[in-house]
């Protein structure tokens, strides 16, 4: 029986006893996630001592090297799994940075989901909000009572801001103002969507920016700041 054989042999096996032992939620007295990380890391295993073994082959100068070199590679392996919580907030900052407003979704250490955005040079939250099919940067406005959208935001989304009632009055940075009750029927940011939410649109000129405000934040279950991070949870 070969090496490659006995590897998957191993998988199958580990494989098999999980999905037995999926109710109990333990296998041979681990947990079934300690289990399972242990059998994904058994490939690996195989292949780092298929390359110290092949490495053994040669001057002793050579054979060193190679131990070396695999030692290396162990610990980088090791190293990334240790780091990974770090690595993806990382990786989260950087697609922030590149593409401002973009949602990062997260795993939460209870398996959750967890939409994480990054504070902008301004200061502020902003967000890339689908609205009814259409993708509108927003902040996050935990003041302004509902949503609100900017004349040119509810151009695009079909609103003709001209045939619209401004019947409900407003307070704005400049000063006090008229918008139009609307209803959105979807609004989603990554995967945290919500239907049917009452909305305003706010007088052309008066607004530069979509507003994200609390007819939709305040059906989350939770919204926390964290120095430069804002987490919405479902």
């Amino acid at each position: 029986m070969n090496g490659l054989t006995l590897v998957l042999i191993l998988l199958v096996g580990g494989l098999g006893l999980l999905v037995f032992n999926h109710d109990t939620g333990q296998t041979f007295g681990m947990a079934n996630d300690d289990f399972a990380h242990l059998i994904y890391l058994l490939p690996i295993a195989a292949v780092l001592s298929a390359g110290i073994l092949a490495g053994r082959r040669g001057p002793a100068g050579e054979v060193l090297r190679n131990i070396v070199i695999w030692l290396m590679i162990i610990t980088v392996l090791v190293a990334g799994y240790l780091y990974r919580d770090d690595f993806s907030r990382f990786a989260a900052r950087m697609t922030a940075g590149l593409m401002p407003g973009s949602a990062v979704v997260m795993t939460t250490s209870e398996g959750g989901q967890e939409v994480i955005l990054h504070r902008r040079l301004g200061g502020h939250f902003q967000a890339r909000v689908e609205v009814d099919g259409t993708t509108i940067q927003m902040l996050v406005d935990t003041g302004a009572s509902a949503v609100v959208l900017s004349a040119e935001d509810a151009e695009r989304l079909g609103l003709k801001p001209e045939t619209l009632t401004y019947s409900v009055r407003v307070q704005t940075a400049n000063g006090e103002a008229y918008a139009a009750p609307v209803r959105l029927s979807r609004v989603a940011i990554g995967p945290i969507e919500r239907e049917n939410i009452r909305a305003l649109v706010a007088e052309e000129g008066r607004l530069t920016e979509s507003l994200l405000g609390m007819t939709f934040l305040s059906t989350l279950g939770s919204l926390q700041i964290q120095t430069d991070e804002l987490k919405l949870r479902d």
